[in-house]
Order: C-alpha cells, then sequence, then structure tokens
C-alpha cells in the first residue's frame, strides 16, 4: 500500500514540531518532507537532535525542500543536511515573484540553472527536482508556459508534482501526468476546498474534502515512478483534524 507523508510546512503555525512528530507517528505516517525554515540555520548537532526525534516517532525524513539560492550556493550544507537527515530527494520548491522570468527565454535560462544546480546533488546519489505551484502554468505571451521551459532547459530532473497547484494554474492534471509522467518522482496530495468555503483556510480543504478527483489521480499517478506522495495544506486551521483525516481518506484510494 502506498504511504502517505506530511509537508512539515503544514504545520509551521502549530509549534512545537516535537509534538507534530508525535501527533504524525500516532496517526500512522511514516514519512515527512522537510523545507528550508526546519534545518537551514541547524548545525550539525542540531541536524542530529532533529533526526533522533524523528526517529523516536518512527517517521522518516524522506524529501525536503531547499530554496534555489541555498543549493546553489550552500552545496555542501544542503549535502549535510540531506545526508544527516536521511533524505532521498531534494526538490527546488519555489521562485519568488520578483524573481520569476517573464519570457519563454528567461524561463528556459531559469531551467538551465537548475540542470546545472543538481549536478553535485544527483552525482551524490539524490533524486533532484522541481517543485510547481500555479504560475508555471499561466501562459506567456508566445503561448507558451514556464513548466514547459523550465523541464526544456533541464532535461534530466524530475518533478514533484503538486496536483491542486496545478489546478489552482488553470491546467488539466491529468493531461500533465500523461504529457510528464515519466518525470514525477513525488506527489504532492492536496485538496481545494469547494468554490467559496474555507476562505480562512486560503481555500484549501483536508484531503478527501475538497473537489480534487483524488480516487482517480491516484489509480493515474500509479503509472509513474512516483516514490513519495506527501500531504499538504498551506494554511489550515485545525492541524489535528488535518493529520487525522487526511490520512483516513487516503487510505480508501
Amino acid at each position: 500500500m502506498t504511504k502517505l507523508g506530511f509537508q512539515l510546512y503544514s504545520a509551521r503555525n502549530f509549534q512545537p514540531y516535537s509534538d507534530i512528530f508525535a501527533k504524525l507517528g500516532k496517526a500512522g505516517y511514516s514519512e515527512v518532507e522537510g523545507f528550508g525554515g526546519i534545518y537551514a540555520d541547524l548545525d550539525e548537532a542540531g541536524l542530529k537532535n532533529l533526526r533522533a526525534e524523528l526517529d523516536k516517532n518512527g517517521l522518516t525524513m524522506a524529501s525536503g525542500h531547499f530554496s534555489p539560492d541555498f543549493l546553489d550556493g550552500q552545496v555542501e550544507k544542503s549535502l549535510a543536511i540531506a545526508k544527516i537527515l536521511g533524505m532521498d530527494s531534494i526538490y527546488a520548491p519555489h521562485l519568488a515573484a520578483d524573481q520569476r522570468p517573464t519570457d519563454a527565454a528567461g524561463w528556459r535560462a531559469f531551467g538551465k540553472r537548475l540542470h546545472e544546480m543538481s549536478k553535485p546533488y544527483k552525482d551524490a546519489g539524490f533524486e533532484f527536482g522541481w517543485h510547481n505551484h500555479d504560475f508555471e502554468f499561466v501562459k506567456q505571451g508566445d503561448g507558451s508556459l514556464p513548466i514547459e521551459q523550465i523541464f526544456e532547459g533541464a532535461p534530466e530532473i524530475s518533478w514533484e508534482a503538486d496536483i491542486a497547484w496545478v489546478v489552482r494554474g488553470g491546467a488539466d492534471p491529468f493531461a500533465w501526468i500523461e504529457k510528464l509522467g515519466p518525470r514525477i518522482s513525488a506527489v504532492h496530495v492536496k485538496d481545494i476546498a469547494p468554490a467559496g468555503e474555507n476562505k480562512n483556510e486560503d481555500g484549501w480543504a483536508d484531503l478527501g474534502h475538497g473537489s480534487v478527483p483524488w480516487p482517480k489521480l491516484m489509480k493515474t499517478l500509479a503509472g509513474t515512478k512516483a516514490k513519495h506522495y506527501v500531504l499538504e495544506h498551506d494554511n489550515p486551521s485545525d492541524i489535528d483534524r488535518l493529520i487525522t483525516r487526511s490520512i483516513a481518506s487516503f487510505k480508501t484510494y
């Protein structure tokens, strides 16, 4: 049976993380995905303490998000973080609005940057990929999409497909799974509330309590090489509800 992981960014407003780890372990999660706010400023001792906390709760930090600038500028630190915490996959997760290219050539150049960036991590045995939001699916002046240019510029990196952001970008997730399926090495599993609902949660929903067709998507994604399925909710109001309801839904898929 496919395991469900948990993106720790979802719990950033519900501290301390030691309590979150205990809740996740008790609820049946076995993997988590980290992000820069968790580990970027930790020294080796801090990283080892974090690893021990995860181990104690039966959790593995199988994958992690690192900003492009951090991956570029602090290669040895990034590799140390990934190795100490036991990751097998590294994903560049986002590009701030003021850093985003404005045309196809710019996005292709960014893809080439990711391609170069990936080399030391892939050489060290890590999966390396890009994690999308919605802006990659917004058409440019020539009708092309940033997601196309990124992967054209980076022909050998993988894709952590955030399906709900694909939907929010106005695209058909099934079409993109078909088109980029060989690239998919991980999936963000999140749900979108029905129109007008959950405004206090930015319109997101617990898995299985929204409008994204996850049962059908899981069947389609089974044909990819995705090895990590990671629950995420960008702004939950109740972390216990998110943790328990989402894994209950996932077990039915």
